[in-house]
């Protein structure tokens, strides 16, 4: 026998969970094991004839149950009677459940205990994976169920899945005028009662900022319904979190519904026996009083809520400020610069005023960029103190309708936090039109990799790092490893580039960085930067803290001294923006402003704000190199901005130089067939190659990692220039002038560009040859080959189509490295042959007649270069004349006139 049992006092999600259960389990009988809520008694009051095989639990003989599913529950002291089934070995148990699990729950054979709004979604997924009909009466029940637990999908605990699911239902027939005749019900005489006692004895308390209410209530006989009751209070008092405390009867019931994740429903109930949700929770206590509950719960929740977030935990600071006189014009560009919404005007060290990007954007309009900002300020300014909690910021906002608020200490302005700020602590993942990547104080959580370095970087950067915090602290400075290196320890993947950013001045600390490890520094002091160059070539950056800021679209960046933080602000994306600090109190602690960590876990490529791409529109290539580097993918605001810029043209500004620059180093990626596809996918390709269509080339480009490969296990060496075959077979269809064209414009050298051209005007006549369905000589065949660069044999192997050209192509490949002549130059001259260009000639003779095996030994080789050069009347070396005789060496010599 099976049965389908949730937990007494039924709710519809109990109700609407058993009716799915079955549909999963159609053998099974539904067991209410036993009192029902309201809600539930008055729909079967109306539907019971239309479930099938519905019990009471005092019907049944539990003693023939052999398989027992639990729905909505797993606390064996919510099922009654049957719990007496639990521990019996014949008994199969599965459960379905939506709430956490809590010390004493059963554990099943089968269990899906997963944190979603109502456990008839649970079910409903299952039901749609096995391809289950359901009737429009069936998925109405079921739509009872989830819109009861999740207030209609607007109670914080639901889900996207409870939505899917409930979407699912209307498709299937689901009546919504039933379900809001259910849900919305009248209260009864007893509830308006209660509900009017409740009013009267509610108590508003202020707790770590928190706005909570707790109300208290004495009747007689049972209420149903006090879950319905506490969420009208919710809605009636607008508090962050409610508690109804109701004596009736013998026991104490206690209800909370929280609306913020400070306040924790589930863990609070918990001291009382009792459990839920983080946002929905309660417990039944007996023995106690009203009075003794209540004050008990006050106690807990001091102790338990956690202190909301303040300002100076989401503030922006230090503050860029500008002054009255500060033309519109270049507050905009601070804007710009600083990724700022707003700017703080300060006359005399005093706030006077506020100017907003959209005040600087009308007068740009109207063509006033030169006038000040004091004539377009907001002069009556509201501030606010760094300790003011969140909650409050957001209801002041609301109230004076202001998007931003300076924060000040005294008279000093210390920060300033923007509605984008308040709004990300209401939204995860939210970004404004001009956000920046944003991490609190709250959230931020101290953490020291240092194992992960000693395992990942040889010693060699090791020492590097650990004398390098050192230095930094005998100078008084903090230095980081910063970017590629700290990313790639996370990611367990060597990296050997040592950026250093020191929070002081950086070329000095090189100098003496140098001294210590030895090596030879170059400076920059325009940028503030140098490099510690090893004797071995190996180098080590070093850089002053710095913010880079962009003048215009795609221009280079300026550079300013500043702090850490803004030093990684400035840098492409949030997993390339982390820092290692590297002196000896803090070796290894990780510095993440930007949650690089978290992007890093979860595979996401984010820039750090909107205007990333529009600064700097190689970040675009960057981002599509880093994720398919690294198998990642681009967070979607970040692809959304990218898209945006794309379509605004922003790559067209950029100069080919630094177009090059990124391209190249996608070309020389271990997997850049894949990168480049993508670049086609969103757009980017067309600013690369205007004259190539990439679908034409992507076939070849695609097959060249595995010609690679091929090609080495052939003997054949890769060349230095790792990106050349791949441009190669980019530019392989175009033709000769276009292919020079496109060298020019990347400002590509004579030497590379030759190999591109050769490659396309002997390419096609080496790839007639080898294929000729006649035989065709060796040596013919290696001549013919021999005309194109080295860098070009990956892509001919991949336009070769049968396998007779490829095994010639291989025996051309084997002859460059095994059939070369021993004969050389030397055992030309030995010969008596005069040096000249017969002997390249003769040389490239015998290597033919090698290849086509007509010579095979050394002695055959020389026979045959003598017969080659007595055949071409080549040179030989002239007899010596002899000297003069010592007596005519002696001989007077005669004067000139003498002579004449």
């Amino acid at each position: 026998m099976e049965i389908i049992t949730t937990h007494v006092n039924t709710d519809l999600d109990g109700l609407a969970s058993m009716v799915a259960a079955q549909k999963l389990y159609p053998g099974a009988e539904l067991i209410f094991p036993g009192k029902l809520s309201r809600n539930v008694e008055e729909f079967l009051a109306l539907h019971k004839d239309t479930l099938k095989n519905v019990r009471n639990i005092k019907d049944i003989n539990i003693d023939k149950v052999k398989r027992l599913i639990m729905v909505d529950t797993k606390s064996p002291g919510r099922v009654s009677k049957l719990k007496e089934l639990f521990g019996r070995p014949q008994v199969e148990v599965h459960i379905y459940d939506h709430h956490p699990r809590a010390e004493g729950d059963v554990c099943g054979k089968v269990e899906v205990v997963e944190p979603v709004g109502a456990a008839t979604t649970l079910l409903i997924e299952r039901i749609r994976a096995r391809g289950l009909e359901i009737t429009p009466l069936e998925a109405t029940i079921m739509m009872l169920g989830i819109y009861e637990d999740t207030g209609c999908l607007v109670f914080t605990n639901t889900t996207p899945r409870d939505i899917r699911a409930a979407a699912f239902l209307l498709e299937q027939g689901a009546n919504l005028a039933v379900v809001a005749d259910f849900l919305g019900r009248p209260l009864t005489q007893d509830q308006k009662a209660l509900l009017k006692k409740l009013l009267v004895t509610a108590e508003h308390h202020q707790i770590n900022g928190t706005k909570v209410l707790i109300a208290r209530g004495n009747v007689d006989e049972f209420v149903g319904g006090l879950a319905l009751l506490t969420h009208k209070l919710s809605e009636i008092e607008r508090t962050d979190a409610v508690f109804a405390v109701v004596e009736m009867e013998d026991r104490v019931h206690l209800v909370g519904r929280c609306a913020l994740k400070e306040v924790n429903c589930k863990e609070i109930m918990e001291q009382f026996g009792g459990g839920g949700h983080p946002a929905a929770a309660s417990a039944t206590i007996k023995g106690q009083t009203v009075d003794e509950v209540a004050d008990r719960l006050l106690e807990l929740i001091r102790k338990m809520i956690r202190p909301p977030l303040t300002v100076k935990d989401i503030m922006s600071s230090p503050v860029k400020m500008v002054f009255p006189e500060t033309t519109i014009e270049e507050a905009g560009k601070i804007m710009l610069r600083y990724g700022h919404t707003g700017l703080p005007v300060i006359k005399d060290g005093k706030l006077v005023g506020v100017i907003s990007r959209r005040d600087v954007e009308k007068a740009t309009h109207h063509g006033l960029g030169h006038a000040p900002v004091k004539g377009y300020m907001t002069a009556n300014v509201i501030t606010v103190h760094k300790d003011m909690n969140i909650n409050d910021v957001q209801d002041l906002m609301i109230e004076k309708d202001i998007g931003r608020l300076p924060v000040v200490e005294g008279d000093r302005v210390i920060g300033i936090v923007s509605r984008t700020d308040v709004l990300r602590t209401l939204h995860e993942g939210f970004k404004g039109r001009y956000s920046t990547t944003y991490t609190h104080k709250a959230a931020t959580k101290t953490t020291n990799i240092k194992p992960d370095l000693q395992r990942v970087l040889p010693g060699r950067i090791m020492n590097i790092l650990t004398r390098a915090g050192e230095v930094a602290e005998k100078m008084g400075y903090q230095v980081y490893a910063v970017g590629g290196l700290v990313r790639d320890v996370l990611l367990k993947v060597e990296n050997l580039d040592v950026d250093l950013v020191v929070e002081g001045n950086g070329i000095e600390m090189a100098g003496e960085l140098a001294k210590e490890i030895g090596g030879r520094v170059r400076p920059h002091e325009k940028f503030g930067t140098a490099e510690i160059i090893f004797p071995d070539g190996y180098w080590v950056d070093v850089v002053t803290a710095r913010v880079e800021y962009y003048e215009y679209p795609a221009a280079l960046p300026q550079v300013e001294q500043s702090s850490l933080k803004h030093d990684l602000y400035r840098r492409d994306f949030t997993i390339n923006a982390m820092a290692v600090a590297l002196n000896p109190d803090r070796f290894g602690e990780l510095v993440d402003y930007f949650n690089g960590r978290e992007d890093l876990q979860i595979g996401a490529i984010r820039v750090l704000h909107n205007l990333s791409f529009i600064e700097d529109p190689t970040r675009i290539l960057r981002a599509i190199r880093f994720e398919q580097r690294y198998d990642m993918a681009i967070e979607p605001q970040t692809l959304r901005l990218i898209k945006e810029a794309v379509r605004e043209k922003i790559l067209a500004r950029l100069s080919t130089e630094r177009m090059w620059g990124e391209l190249k180093s996608i070309l020389e990626e271990a997997d850049p067939e894949h990168m480049l596809d993508r670049m086609s996918e969103l757009g980017v390709w067309d600013y690369l190659f205007p004259e190539i269509t990439f679908w034409e080339v992507q076939y070849v480009i695609s097959e060249i990692p595995q010609a690679l490969m091929i090609l080495r296990n052939w003997g054949w060496t890769e060349p230095a220039e790792k990106w050349l075959p791949y441009f190669l077979g980019i530019l392989h269809l175009t033709t000769q002038e276009t292919a020079y064209q496109i060298c020019r414009r990347y400002n590509l050298g004579r030497r590379q560009t030759d190999k591109v051209l050769d490659t396309i005007a002997y390419g096609r006549v080496a790839l007639k040859r080898l294929s000729a369905t006649e035989e065709v000589p060796l040596s013919e065949l290696t001549k013919i080959v021999q005309t194109l660069p080295r860098e070009a044999y990956p892509l001919f192997l991949t336009l070769l189509e049968d396998k007779t050209a490829i095994r010639r192509f291989r025996m051309v490949m084997e002859s460059v490295h095994k059939n070369k002549p021993t004969v050389n130059g030397k055992d030309i001259r030995e010969m008596g042959y005069q040096p000249g260009p017969m002997y390249r000639k003769a040389l490239d003779a015998v290597w033919r007649a090698r290849l086509d095996g007509l010579v095979q030994s050394r002695e055959e080789e020389l026979a045959y270069v003598r017969s080659y050069l007595e055949h071409h009347n080549a040179p030989k070396i002239q007899p010596k004349q002899p000297k003069a005789s010592s007596s005519q060496a002696n001989r007077p010599k005669q004067s000139k006139q003498a002579q004449k």
